[in-house]
């Protein structure tokens, strides 16, 4: 039996008070009460996984309600900010002790991908509350977190066999099966 395994997109959340990007000294992005999200991006990405994370950003409860209940409210409930930033180091493997990134989706295309992936996040909320840092550069992220709460979401995993598709494999199940 042959067993495939494929890296998914993933994003890790974190709620925060405020966040900015800066590079060379310059702030160049910067938010107030929302989410700080890094974005993993890997070689066989698609727009279904593109389109899966972005609506999950938007809708997953992160926030407490009015009447202080947890886990009730989304970022777009409370109109609040979101600051991505691309992370390709998302997606490292290791040999020995070094970190290889073989599984992230090369800088070109990547680039293309964020780009749309940011261009469906504003136009999905409000353009104004998306911000991003600049893609391929050297940056500084400062934040404060809220909680703390830091969260990982990947799209679901597809995996094709001849024209069936089988069900996408729960995380468990896919780290499982990457070691065998």
């Amino acid at each position: 039996m042959i067993l495939l395994y494929y890296k998914i997109m993933k994003a890790i959340i974190q709620r925060v008070m405020n966040a900015n990007v800066s590079v060379n000294g310059e702030v160049v992005s910067s938010i107030g009460q929302g989410a700080c999200i890094l974005i993993g991006i890997c070689n066989n990405d698609n727009s279904k996984d593109m389109e899966y994370m972005a609506r999950k950003i938007l809708s997953i409860k992160l926030f407490d309600d009015e009447n202080e209940k947890k886990w009730k409210k989304s970022i777009v409930d409370k109109d609040f900010e979101i600051l991505c930033v691309s992370q390709f180091t998302l997606y490292n493997t290791w040999k020995g002790n070094k970190p290889d990134f073989h599984h992230a989706m090369p800088s070109q295309e990547s680039k293309e991908f964020y780009d749309k992936f940011i261009e469906l996040l504003r136009n999905s909320y409000k353009p104004d509350k998306v911000k991003d840092g600049v893609f391929g550069a050297y940056m500084q992220v400062a934040l404060q977190n809220d909680g703390p709460v830091t969260l990982e979401i990947e799209s679901p995993l597809q995996i094709e066999k001849g024209n069936k598709k089988t069900k996408p494999l729960k995380s468990a199940e896919v780290e499982d099966n990457a070691d065998r």
